[in-house]
């Protein structure tokens, strides 16, 4: 009788970086998307831990402190079932003497064990603080307790390398007073700076004496920190780079569906803004398929000469209805496309189809028929239009095409509800002014927002993404401060960014 040996399992210990999920290497995110058993430092932050949730749903993260030899007996049991564990460390792994012990203890066994560096905290956070090290620098983590810190001051002065210290902000104080006791200035420039790459980076610049006597203003500062003690602190106005992004800091919301909501927080983060997803409206198919099952069948059997899309969502339940019915992009074949505005055109390309007509001027139903062409019983063989949409659109667009000779077959590819409301806290924020910025990118979004959470505060910066949405927010009684030239989601957040940039530099002025 042949015996199966159950798949022997590993345990990874992999480096997170220093917090931005940017900032895991290639390698780190294979092995994450490989884990089938998760288990993460206490200084890993939050939202790096939503990044790895979404990349592997199913696999919860777990929480582990205490003992070295503890942490690694869970993690060897549940290897030796065969699992893939995954260590996820804070920083880069074989910089903490607690993980060392932990690889050190896995090795006496008989499960195996790889290591996948990370981004060491001492090098990038004082990178995005605007501080360069240069060729020679000092680390030390307060963490481990045993620092001979005096010393480490000494071999600062002689080399006139700068030091920087990792270690929670309540080690700093006794810290900055043994490297003054080691031979440092007190004068010395010290950048203290806590949630490190991520956008809610903050840094406190003091002197070693006012940080060692707790005048330093740290008050605000919790949490794991980076310091860098040295001269190199003093070229930071002019290398700033992170911390002095339009948006940095700013709360912006975000009322968009968790699905739709990706490109706009991207785009919002790489201006150092902090996004806050709140979905106001969701998205449903028809309550009957049948109309969308014909319009579909005519697409192919060469019904339409044109196909309208007017949203990103129409285009995403076409699609869907296509995959259900086992077509792709070839069923367009001799059909001309037109799309409302660019943000739908994208969604029309990452089909596999470039749209013959998206709008030269305005990007709305206005615009696009606009350009729109009249009906020639000459050049068009066929004169007849299909308009896939939402349940609740005007009929603006329907009537235009049918004045420049067109019949129209005007279809419900999706139903828009209305989301439930936002939690407490989120509903307070919005009213109470705990929001920098709000972007609506539809008239919907502004209606369905003030439905479900109330008017943003009057301090609030209202942006909208194009004239439609722009007279609905009028209509609720706010003031729009932002609207791009195109009516595209890359767009409106880039507008976004050059009035906080014009503001701020009024402000110093």
């Amino acid at each position: 009788m042949t015996r199966f040996r159950k798949t022997p399992g590993r345990v990874v210990f992999v480096g997170a970086g220093p917090g931005d999920p940017g900032m895991l290497t290639a390698r780190a995110t294979a092995a994450l998307a490989e884990a089938s058993a998760l288990l993460v430092d206490p200084d890993v932050p939050a939202a790096l831990l939503d990044a790895v949730r979404e990349s592997r749903p199913g696999v919860e993260p777990t929480v582990v402190s205490g003992e070295s030899a503890e942490v690694a007996k869970g993690a060897v049991a549940a290897a030796k079932n065969g699992d893939v564990v995954v260590r996820l460390v804070a920083g880069d792994p074989f910089t903490s003497d607690a993980v060392v012990k932990e690889a050190l203890a896995v090795g006496r066994t008989s499960v195996p064990f790889d290591v996948v560096p990370g981004v060491a905290p001492s090098t990038a956070v004082p990178a995005f603080a605007g501080v360069a090290l240069g060729g020679t620098s000092l680390t030390a983590d307060l963490r481990d307790g045993d620092v001979d810190l005096p010393a480490v001051a000494r071999a600062a002065s002689a080399l006139g390398a700068p030091v920087v210290l990792q270690g929670g902000a309540e080690q700093l104080p006794d810290a900055a007073a043994r490297l003054v006791e080691g031979g440092l200035s007190g004068s010395t420039a010290v950048v203290v700076t806590t949630g490190g790459s991520g956008t809610g980076q903050k840094s406190v610049v003091a002197k070693l004496s006012a940080v060692a006597e707790k005048t330093a203003g740290l008050d605000a500062v919790s949490g794991p920190v980076v310091a860098t003690v040295g001269s190199v602190v003093d070229k930071r106005g002019k290398l700033s780079w992170w911390e002095s992004r339009p948006l940095f800091g700013w709360r912006v919301l975000v009322p968009r569906t968790k699905d739709q909501a990706g490109e706009m927080s991207d785009r919002l983060r790489a201006y150092g803004a902090v996004p806050v997803e709140v979905p106001t409206i969701a998205v449903e198919p028809p309550r009957s398929p049948a109309q969308m099952d014909r319009a579909i069948k005519g697409l192919v059997t060469g019904r339409y000469g044109w196909i309208v899309f007017t949203s990103a969502n129409a285009v995403r339940a076409v699609r869907e209805k296509f995959t259900e019915l086992g077509l792709d992009a070839r069923a367009f074949a001799g059909v001309k496309v037109a799309c409302v505005g660019e943000q739908t055109a994208e969604a029309v390309r990452a089909f596999g189809i470039v749209p013959e007509l998206v709008p030269t001027g305005q990007q709305s139903s206005e615009g696009l028929l606009a350009d729109f062409p009249e009906y020639d019983d000459v050049l068009d063989p066929i004169d007849r239009v299909l308009l896939p949409r939402a349940d609740i659109a005007t009929e603006t667009l329907t009537a235009g095409l049918k004045e420049r000779g067109w019949e129209v077959d005007d279809v419900t590819a999706y139903r828009t509800v209305r989301a439930a409301p936002p939690a407490a806290a989120v509903r307070e924020a919005i009213k109470g002014g705990g929001f920098d910025a709000v972007c609506f990118t539809s008239s919907s979004t502004v209606r369905n927002l003030v439905g479900i959470a109330g008017k943003p505060h009057a301090k609030t910066v209202v942006a909208v993404i194009g004239p439609a949405t722009a007279a609905t927010a009028q209509e609720f009684g706010l003031r729009v401060d932002v609207q791009p030239e195109t009516a595209a989601v890359v767009p409106l957040v880039d507008a976004l960014a050059a009035y906080a940039e014009a503001q701020r530099e009024g402000e110093g002025e």
